[in-house]
């Protein structure tokens, strides 16, 4: 069985070096406050640093959206065929996430971490220039510019809505094709991997960014920009916690008649692992194993939890919509009603595919940003120093998210063993730890119903080390 297989080994195989890596982005952020605050004059000076750094960003936003969207539209065709369960899935997920980026979006406004440090002067005056030059669009000027001169122009001037724009025509063709166009979509995933590796090479270059950053940010600003860090750091991380409990605990507790607070501590060696690695990816596997135990149909697991992990990415689309209003009012550029609804409508859409791949959500966040208000592209540069403190709790809660959306899809699908879950929750029929081998589900007539054949693929394409490649995800349903 792959899922045990995968799982079994207990940790990768390989050492993995971004420990290393994450460990120097939180000694640089600390270096970098040091600077600011003993030679605030020098520290200053160490914007292009910074500027460098989220510029290599920037190179990577045109694909990252391109291949994602393009591979997200196809997943959903390939999902949606399943039937009930792949239609059901979707929806929900839709919901949650705009639910989720609505309430990052009702926190930033109410807390305002970024008010009060006044980066535009000191820091971003290529940003007043950028802005400056762009001027007013009237909106026909505006739906004009989404247009691009050719299919590949989009992906080369970083015109993000372009991008965007080319990928849900090619995501709509391709789906269109049918089988067809599959090879097409293949050849756009081993693209996606390519892009996600540049983007995993240039990451290891975000500590001298992030020391850049942090230091022009502190020597510009004093100990404000401490206080605003910290604001948002505690704000997100309680926007998620009250997330988990109060939003999906209540609908778990209303369809599924199951405590929140009990599925957490089933999965809490899951939660672990992820702590470990910052990435829910790294669960995978358990997860599948974990739900199809607790009693959820093979079928339903095998096509909701691959999905999810493209589509249903809670915990990002608060730290998203939170983190686009931390930037906007840290540079003195506070974005209106209407700018905000248009970002969290961008988000909903650009967010999908981007799951478990290091600096991706960096790279969306900035193509959010420059789609509305390229001047804000340049304030990426803090979140920087404070997103590796900001990633457990994204992980957690996508992860958390996705166990309860399992849940769900299973009960309001009729594919929820409910007495065994009960059961399982209460230690009555404990999981095997040792083999993550599980029997439930052998010989379920759910298995022999249509669409169970998603169920293996679905689960991971796994590397040899146990964790799903990004490709892995609902492009394999």
């Amino acid at each position: 069985m792959s899922i045990a297989g995968a799982a079994t080994a207990g940790g990768p195989r390989r050492k993995d070096r971004t420990h290393y890596l994450y460990l120097a982005v939180i000694a640089a952020v600390v270096a970098g406050v040091v600077v600011g605050l003993a030679a605030p004059g020098f520290a200053v000076e160490l914007k292009p640093v910074g500027t460098g750094f989220v510029n290599l960003i920037k190179m990577m936003i045109s694909p990252v959206i391109f291949c994602t969207i393009v591979l997200g539209i196809g997943s959903v065709t390939k999902a949606a065929k399943v039937g009930k369960v792949g239609g059901l899935a979707l929806g929900y997920f839709l919901a949650m996430s705009t639910v989720a980026l609505a309430i990052g979006l009702v926190v930033g406004n109410l807390l305002e971490p970024g008010s009060g440090l006044h980066l535009t002067a000191a820091l971003a005056k290529s940003g007043h220039a950028q802005a400056a030059a762009g001027g007013a669009q009237s909106t026909t000027d505006f739906l004009l510019g989404m247009i691009p001169d050719t299919m590949l122009s989009a992906l080369t001037q970083g015109k993000v809505l372009q991008t965007l724009l080319v990928a849900l025509l090619a995501g709509f063709a391709l789906q269109a094709m049918g089988p067809v166009g599959a090879p097409v979509l293949r050849g756009i995933e081993h693209v996606q991997r390519l892009v996600f590796r540049v983007m995993a090479m240039i990451m290891w270059v975000a500590p001298i960014g992030a020391f850049g950053a942090m230091a022009a940010v502190v020597g510009a600003t004093g100990t404000a920009a401490l206080k605003s860090l910290a604001v948002i750091m505690i704000g997100f991380y309680l926007t998620c916690a009250l997330f988990v409990v109060v939003v999906l605990g209540a609908l778990l507790r209303l369809v599924a008649g199951i405590n929140v607070f009990a599925l957490l501590k089933y999965l809490g060696r899951e939660f672990l692992l992820i702590l470990s690695t910052s990435s829910s990816e790294s669960a995978l596997p358990r997860l599948i194993a974990k739900m199809e135990h607790l009693g959820v149909s093979r079928p339903v697991v095998g096509i909701t939890v691959p999905t999810g992990y493209s589509f249903n990415l809670d915990g990002t689309a608060i730290y998203l919509t939170m983190a686009s209003i931390f930037i906007s009012e840290a540079m003195d550029k506070p974005m209106s009603i209407g700018e905000q609804l248009s970002l969290l409508v961008f988000m909903v859409i650009a967010s999908k595919g981007a799951a478990g791949v290091t600096g991706a959500g960096l790279a969306t966040l900035a193509g959010g940003l420059q789609s509305h208000k390229p001047a804000l592209v340049d304030g990426v540069g803090l979140i920087v120093g404070i997103d590796r403190f900001m990633s457990e709790a994204r992980a957690l809660t996508n992860f958390a998210g996705n166990a309860v959306a399992t849940v769900l899809i299973g009960r309001w699908t009729g594919e929820l063993d409910a007495e065994r879950a009960q059961r399982v929750l209460a230690g009555e029929l404990p999981f095997d730890e040792l083999t993550l081998v599980d029997g439930h589900g052998a010989g379920n007539p759910a298995a022999e119903r249509p669409g169970a054949e998603a169920a293996p693929e679905a689960s991971p394409e796994a590397s040899p080390e146990g964790v799903p490649t990004q490709g892995a995800t609902p492009a394999a349903v």
